[in-house]
Parts: C-alpha cells; sequence; structure tokens
C-alpha cells in the first residue's frame, strides 16, 4: 500500500463537515474550532490533491462533484471506524447503579446486607427500587432487577439464576406445639398474604398436608403477614429469602421446614457483566450471598 498517496488526514474531518454542511462555519461549530482552523485545512487537502474541491461564490460554498464523491467515502470510512471502535471500546461506566427488587425480598433481605455490600463491593453505588412483575429498564431508568420467574422473562435479556423459592409455615416459637399437636392448625389462625393468595394452597399441594385452621386473616404483603407472625397473630406461609434473618434470630420458628415451590429469583441486567465492570461485581456479590438461600429446606 501507498501511504504518501493518502491526503494529510488531519485534513478528511473538516472536509466532511464542510461538505455535508456546505458551510465551514457550521463544520467549525460542529467539531469546536474556528472557521480559520477549517478553512486552512481545506485549503491543506486541496494543495494535497492539487485541485479545487469548492465553488466558492459570494453566499455560498458549492462542493464540486468530485468534492461530494470524496466525502462519501470519507464518511462510509468514517462510519466503519466508529463501528468497529464500539465493538472493541470497554467504556468504564460511571455513576450509581439502580437495582429494583420486589419490595418484601428488598426490606427483609437486602436492605439488611447493605453494610456487607459496602465492604465487599466499595467501589459499587446501588440505588434501590421496589418494584416487581415485567421490567422496562430503559422507561424506568433501572440497569438491575431481581424478579420471581412467575411471568416472562424478556428474551433480549438473559437471567442469572439467584436461587430457588422455598415456602414454609412460619409462627412465633409459643405457637409451633400447637401446629405440631394433634389438632394441627385448629388452634391457630391462619395468615394469608394479598399478593401471593395462594401460598397456603400452593404448600398443601407440595406437601399433601391439610390445615382446618381457627380462623383466617389476609394481610397485604408478606412483610406484614410476617410482622403479624412474629407478634403471635398466628401462622403464615414465608419464604426462607424474607423469613431467614427472623429464624436465625428466634423469632420465627419453621415447625415443618421449607420446600421448593417451583419457581426460582433470578437477576435482571440492562447491561452483560462483561460490558459494565460494576454489574459483574455485583452479580457476583449477590450470587456468593444468595447461594446460601439454597440450603433453607431444615426446620430452623
Amino acid at each position: 500500500m501507498r501511504w504518501s498517496a493518502l491526503p494529510p488526514l488531519n485534513t478528511l474531518l473538516p472536509f466532511e463537515a464542510t461538505v455535508r454542511h456546505a458551510s465551514m462555519t457550521a463544520a467549525a461549530r460542529e467539531l469546536h474550532v474556528t472557521h480559520g482552523a477549517v478553512s486552512r485545512q481545506i485549503q491543506n487537502l486541496e494543495r494535497a490533491l492539487g485541485t479545487s474541491l469548492f465553488e466558492r461564490q459570494t453566499r455560498a460554498l458549492r462542493p464540486t462533484s468530485e468534492a461530494r464523491q470524496l466525502a462519501a467515502v470519507v464518511r462510509d470510512a468514517l462510519d466503519q471506524i466508529d463501528a468497529a471502535a464500539r465493538q472493541i471500546a470497554h467504556p468504564t461506566p460511571i455513576g450509581p447503579l439502580t437495582l429494583s427488587c420486589e419490595p418484601t425480598l428488598l426490606m427483609r433481605w437486602l436492605i439488611p446486607r447493605l453494610p456487607d455490600l459496602a465492604v465487599n463491593v466499595p467501589d459499587v453505588a446501588v440505588h434501590l427500587s421496589a418494584g416487581g412483575g415485567p421490567v422496562f429498564f430503559e422507561r424506568d431508568g433501572i440497569d438491575l432487577a431481581i424478579r420471581r420467574d412467575d411471568f416472562p422473562f424478556p428474551e433480549q435479556t438473559p437471567p442469572t439464576r439467584l436461587f430457588a423459592e422455598r415456602i414454609g409455615p412460619v409462627c412465633r416459637p409459643d405457637l409451633a406445639p400447637l401446629l405440631t399437636g394433634p389438632d394441627g392448625a385448629a388452634q391457630v389462625p391462619l395468615l394469608h398474604t394479598g399478593t401471593r393468595p395462594q401460598a397456603w394452597d400452593d404448600w398443601r399441594r407440595i406437601t399433601g398436608r391439610r390445615t382446618e385452621p381457627a380462623s383466617q386473616q389476609t394481610l397485604e404483603h408478606f412483610y406484614l403477614t410476617l410482622q403479624a407472625a412474629t407478634a403471635g397473630v398466628g401462622v403464615a406461609i414465608a419464604p426462607y429469602a424474607v423469613a431467614h434473618d427472623d429464624l436465625e434470630r428466634g423469632q420465627l420458628v419453621a415447625p415443618f421446614g421449607f420446600v421448593p415451590d417451583g419457581t426460582s429469583y433470578h437477576l435482571l441486567s440492562r447491561r452483560s457483566p462483561e460490558e459494565d465492570g460494576r454489574v459483574r461485581a455485583l452479580t457476583a456479590w449477590l450470587l456468593a450471598r444468595t447461594s446460601r438461600l439454597e440450603t433453607g429446606s431444615e426446620p430452623a
């Protein structure tokens, strides 16, 4: 290849912009340089090529047919360079990541572990948002979302599985003997959750157990149901993840343990871990912490 045949490369950007705008002033404004700088580069290019590229009129600058032909080739080359650079570039994103999480899991599992996140992933700032159901990354300004797979995930967003959902009855320790006694739940009110009203039916179906409660009460969210169970109001069906800390503290017990209900929680991300080091670090931390939730089948 004869590199000497190439025109001065620093002249091509101002030339292409001038042809596109038919104006050196507009080209200078786009490139954030002076009109004189653009004019000098056009003159340098014309000297290198040995021909005039523009018809200079009093109030107009008209590119010649040769100039338009060269500008089209330059524009195509710049587009190819831009596309290739985007493929190999790995920019370092900045700012916090917005993580959307289902409300009860957010309140009862994720928020208590933020100090651990700050210690182990100190370079990643996370903004938390409560939400459930389908995720709209662009519309809602969300970078990542933790969701249970009770709805179809978008094909363009490959999920990262975090842990299986495990459910079981939980109650205050002094109520456990009533549940495991000969009368079962007949002496203890059953607490239902409005956001997952079929939870008790799912547990009965999976375990084959029957419950004939003394009474029943429905609260809107799991965190309200668990608060009621901790207060001794009755027995609630709870996911292991959201009851975990109360079980560890001894505020709740799970007389029958926990069983998988067939669903799992997943991490959905707008960008892949390969594209964003912050996503990679946060994903690794979540996988390490949620791996402990896979062993929630033992009675507490």
